[in-house]
């Protein structure tokens, strides 16, 4: 059993479906699940829908005939006959969405953000599995809603292992070529959950242990794993293998091509995982695995945008230890801020973190009524793996640095 994932980029459109069925005649595609995002930028268009949705209801409909648009055109691309019962599918998706945001009472937007964002990956694997059977590629499709079961701490959802494991195992039929969809779940009440932003390589991750799969391959724009993002960095190179600890450490710390969480279950069962170019599939990308460290071992990259980094100090000149510091991160978990760094002296106290709940002006309030706060925000978190002098100065150079902090084989800066 072998899992495949595609990701948003290599489906953006009519010719990336195309290719990505041009991929599963190149490499096989027998005993496969293959996970799938939403296509292209949709995700960031449904996010439109829900901001619209939220603060400006007169743009809702637009917002959302934006994300129809977009989806309709690949569907003329991709099919001939209008009349196909793939046009009233996809049209059917578009009218529980729109039921849903006219007769949602929740004024909770974690809740309403998953249940609105998860509609673009059950369209475009709707789309493309629709495709795939025209063009003789039999394809079995499967809601992951039926078989990931999850909390519903909504946007950042944890997996319930016992039942999600009992759902593969029991209704999974691994001889078919099946197809579903990355990034949710679903929790008791069978609501839309969402995994986190690039869940969909955890998806595979999660179905590889649940299935005891051979291998997990994500299939990306990029030849493998690089060891900066080129978008970022000058001269990035390809990775050849990676062991399953190097990975852990390079996702957490933030590099965008494995999702943190991804890696955990396949180190349990030791499935390799791949990650290979849609573009060239029979190169041999990266291979992340049992073994010691990087090849070849050379300084890796990451880089964090939009971060948020405050500084504090007691107000009455006292040690910032056991008590505070445990009221700090009591105030960070509640607001769920994620946390990237902290470092520590006597009388002061500083950590960057993602403020991705929009929940820091309260936060703020509450550290006031305690510390001295300074606060940076849109500041950029770097973390260079395997440091040497040059890495280090080509990272500093021409930035303002406000926290540097090193350890054997890590530095990290924050820099505006």
């Amino acid at each position: 059993m072998r899992i495949f994932k595609f990701g948003g980029a290599s489906v953006k459109n009519a010719d990336g479906v195309k290719n990505m069925a041009s991929v599963l005649r190149t490499v096989g595609y027998e005993n496969t699940l293959v996970v799938v995002s939403a296509m292209g930028k949709t995700t960031n268009a449904l996010e439109v829908v829900i901001k619209n949705y939220f603060e400006n209801r007169s743009e809702l409909q637009s917002s959302i005939q934006d994300v129809k648009k977009f989806h309709n055109e690949i569907l003329l691309d991709l099919f001939e006959n209008t009349q196909h019962p793939i046009f009233k599918k996809v049209s059917g998706i578009f009218e529980d969405l729109d039921y849903f945001l006219g007769r949602n009472k929740s004024p909770d937007y974690n809740f309403v953000y998953d249940q609105v964002i998860g509609n673009g990956e059950l369209v475009s694997t709707t789309i493309i599995s629709a495709y795939l059977n025209e063009i003789g590629i039999v394809n079995n499709w499967l809601d992951v809603r039926e078989f990931i079961k999850t909390d519903n701490y909504y946007r950042r959802a944890n997996v319930d292992w016992d039942r999600t494991q009992t759902n593969i195992q029991s209704n999974f039929d691994t001889k078919l070529l099946n197809i579903t969809q990355g990034f949710l779940g679903s929790d008791p009440n069978n609501f839309t959950t969402t995994l986190g932003r690039e869940g969909s390589d955890y998806t595979a991750a999660i179905f590889a242990y649940c299935l005891n799969a051979s291998s997990v391959t994500i299939w990306k724009d990029v030849p493998g794993v690089l060891n900066a993002d080129p978008r970022y960095f000058e001269n990035a190179k390809l990775l050849n293998k990676i062991s399953y600890r190097e990975a852990i450490e390079l996702a957490f710390y933030g590099a965008s091509v494995i999702h943190p969480k991804t890696l955990q279950p396949l180190q349990r069962k030791e499935i390799p995982l791949y990650v290979k170019s849609f573009l060239n599939p029979k190169d041999e990308g990266t291979m992340v695995g049992k073994g010691v460290g990087i090849e070849p071992e050379i300084p890796c990259y990451i880089v964090k945008k939009n971060q948020v980094l405050i500084r504090l100090s007691s107000l009455d000149f006292s040690y910032i230890v056991e008590d505070n510091i445990s009221y700090i991160f009591k105030l960070l978990h509640e607001y769920k801020m994620k946390v990237d760094v902290i470092q520590n002296s006597a009388i002061s106290f500083s950590v960057c973190f993602d403020n991705t709940y929009n929940n820091l002006e309260t936060l703020l309030q509450q550290l006031k009524a305690r510390f001295k706060v300074t606060c940076y925000e849109n500041v950029s978190l770097y973390t260079v793996r395997h440091y040497n002098e040059s890495a280090i100065a080509s990272v500093e150079k021409g930035k303002e640095l406000l926290l540097k902090q090193l350890t054997q084989e890590t530095i990290q800066m924050v820099t505006k």
